[in-house]
């Protein structure tokens, strides 16, 4: 598969030239996990194929879908983001397609949606998972044949577009509880793009550091000094649940307040909030008792977690955490769980269906 950015114009160099996407060693940075990723970016990007970009929150799967778009033969188009979440879904179908003068009360006039705006360019559909099934089906259409339809209209309009999507779901867990359409998943997922949690990533903690340190006393004016050898070491052990996110703002507060004792004890009371054995330090120790009490506390969290993942179906959690059903209804029960949950949550975890192109 040819490369569609020649030398003279390196991945490097298109991505300085946007502004406002980070040089290439801090996108990046030196894990084999990251490497692995720029090749596949260095290989996807030249062919007009669907992209998914999985990760978690905070790992920075917007700026690697604004570098597919930089070094793609479409990078002189427009790059249209859509963040899905943030949109009502009431609005999302205009937002996306568009309508005709007097497709509903208040559309005094015709009006394209993001996928017109994208046109010759690049689709980012960030946190896919948060489309309803009717939308769906559109995008599907969209994928398939190039057409759409506006709201209101009466004939479909055809567009060249380059799909990016992004999630921070289990979409194969949406597509066995009949939220996501599998049709559509095999569409959207020719080629997937793994994003790494930061805490798998940590010899690239430092080099972020510095460029956010950097960028932000830029930003800001400031003349916040380098971090002490103790931070950066507290740092190294953080266990990121925002991932470059969380370290990204920790930073930007460190530069406006210029305090490395505030930062600090923020880590220190999230890494409680993250695991609390309680110990009461005024008597003798119980090693075992604390053990049994950190253990439990620590179970009781894998267990809401995998529960949540799967739409608090107690089947699919016992299934997935090797036990019984029996025993998952005991340990919920023992954990002080609630049985079930009118209110679910949708899952928080992310899974790959690789498709090698090394």
């Amino acid at each position: 598969m040819a490369m569609a950015v020649t030398n003279s114009t390196s991945v490097g160099n298109l991505i300085q030239s946007l502004g406002e996407i980070p040089p290439e060693e801090i996108v990046f940075g030196k894990s084999e996990a990251m490497q692995a990723l720029r090749r596949r970016v260095d290989k996807v990007a030249s062919a007009n194929v669907p992209v998914l970009i999985e990760g978690e929150s905070g790992t920075g799967k917007d700026i690697i879908a604004r570098l597919i778009h930089a070094c793609s033969p479409w990078r002189t188009g427009p790059y249209v983001k859509v963040n899905c979440p943030a949109i009502p879904g009431t609005l999302l179908e205009s937002e996306l397609f568009g309508y005709e003068k007097g497709a509903f009360t208040g559309a005094y006039g015709a009006k394209p949606g993001r996928v017109e705006m994208a046109h010759r360019g690049t689709l980012f559909l960030d946190e896919i998972s948060e489309l309803d099934l009717s939308l769906q089906s559109k995008l599907l259409q969209l994928l398939q044949d190039g057409q759409f339809c506006r709201i209101g209209a009466q004939e479909d309009k055809k567009v060249e577009v380059r799909v990016v999507c992004a999630t921070n779901r289990k979409l194969q867990a949406e597509i066995e509880s009949g939220g996501f359409r599998e049709d559509l998943y095999y569409r959207i997922n020719v080629v997937n793009l793994q994003m790494p949690p930061l805490r798998e990533r940590r010899g690239d903690i430092n080099d972020l550091v510095d460029y956010f340190l950097e960028c932000y006393n830029r930003k800001y004016n400031c003349r916040a000094k380098p971090l002490s050898d103790d931070l950066r070491a507290t740092l190294q052990k953080y266990h990121w649940p925002g991932n470059i996110r969380e370290l990204e703002n920790l930073i930007k507060r460190y530069v406006i307040l210029g305090s490395e004792e505030a930062i600090a004890g923020d880590l220190v009371a999230r890494d409680q909030e993250y695991f609390t054995p309680e110990i009461d330090l005024d008597g003798p120790i119980s090693l075992k008792k604390v053990t049994k009490q950190a253990t439990h506390e620590l179970e009781r969290k894998i267990i809401l977690k995998v529960l949540q993942a799967h739409h608090w179906n107690r089947k699919k959690a016992a299934k997935a955490l090797s036990i019984s059903y029996r025993a998952l209804l005991y340990k919920i029960r023992d954990a002080g769980l609630p049985p079930n949950r009118t209110s679910r949550r949708r899952p928080v975890t992310t899974a790959a269906t690789e498709i090698p192109l090394d």
